[in-house]
């Protein structure tokens, strides 16, 4: 039994309309689940009308490319103008072409009233939660009750160093047998705490001074263990990674950077990384990841600390204060 056919006219007004909405609709849905974004990537307007000119073409060239799929693709044409449907469908047909073209004119010119696709915000720190403004970072000022207990690890030379150092200096410790665990520190303000320490004497500006010099070895490390691939040592935002990003890291060292922000938004950047950015601030994201993933509170306090000590900038005071 021959299989019925839907004639050239109908497979060319078919194939446009399947083209149509691939382009229109199929494309923002598919965008939406390949990049997991909580909306869709829609076509512009003029690729669309691009994609279409480039089907109209190629079915063109189909249809005209022998006199009888030619006169196959204009049979029903020539038999609605002959009437061969009906005067009714005739009238129909002659009346809504006009119509159509009309109405179409008139939405492309009628000025519209609409609000924005989206919202934007003029930098992500003007959108984050207002908890975070306050904060301060607990190992750039240390209490007297940390530094009581510094102290006391350090006569003990027990001092607590995080886990990704340790290791470290245990194996120099083992290799050099120092007198004590501190002396592979190069700082003065260390050197100065062990002098006192050694005299039996330690005042609490100098006790202070070297817990600081430690907590910022340790997130100079944590630095560069996280951050230095992106960031750079100098955290200039020039780490062997950076040219592979279509948004470079930013350079800390400029003086429209980290000394233009509090140090609270700082930490809860750090903490979110890019996927935690408000859908508002698209046009600032970038490919930091979570760090609250991987990193304690601890760890990003301290490579915060770092940063600022890299770049040589101070955090910029809440209006509050």
């Amino acid at each position: 039994m021959r299989k019925p056919r839907i004639g050239r006219f109908w497979s060319v007004a078919l194939t446009l309309a399947i083209i149509y909405a691939a382009v229109k609709w199929g494309i923002p849905a598919a965008s939406r689940e390949i990049t997991g974004l909580p909306f869709p990537l829609p076509v512009p307007g003029t690729l669309i009308f691009i994609y279409m000119l480039l089907a109209v073409i190629a079915l063109f060239l189909l249809v005209t490319f022998s006199d009888e799929n030619l006169a196959e693709f204009m049979h029903p044409i020539k038999k609605l103008l002959r009437g061969g449907y009906g005067r009714i469908a005739r009238a129909v047909v002659m009346t809504s072409i006009p119509f159509l073209a009309a109405w179409q004119v008139y939405q492309i010119v009628v000025p519209k009233v609409a609000l924005p696709p989206s919202l934007r915000i003029q930098h992500p720190s003007s959108n984050f939660p207002k908890s975070f403004e306050a904060l301060k970072n607990p190992f750039a000022n240390p209490t007297e009750a940390e530094i009581a207990a510094f102290v006391e690890q350090a006569e003990a030379d027990q001092v607590e160093f995080i886990p990704q150092v340790m290791s470290d200096i245990e194996v120099w410790i083992d290799e050099t047998g120092p007198d004590h665990m501190l002396e592979f520190f190069p700082a003065g303000p260390m050197d100065a705490f062990l002098a006192q320490l050694e005299a039996g004497a330690v005042d609490d500006a100098t006790a202070r001074a070297a817990l600081l010099e430690k907590n910022l070895f340790e997130g100079r490390a944590l630095y560069a263990m996280n951050c230095r691939p992106c960031h750079g040592d100098s955290a200039a935002g020039d780490g062997p990674m950076a040219d592979g990003f279509k948004l470079r890291p930013i350079n800390f060292t400029d003086a429209g950077t980290l000394e233009t922000i509090v140090e609270g938004y700082t930490f809860w950047r750090v903490t979110n990384g890019g996927p935690g950015l408000p859908t508002e601030a698209t046009p600032w994201d970038s490919a930091m990841p979570e760090w609250k993933l991987s990193l304690t509170e601890e760890e990003r306090w301290k490579i915060i600390l770092a940063e600022y000590d890299l770049a040589e900038k101070t955090p910029r005071i809440p209006e509050s204060h």
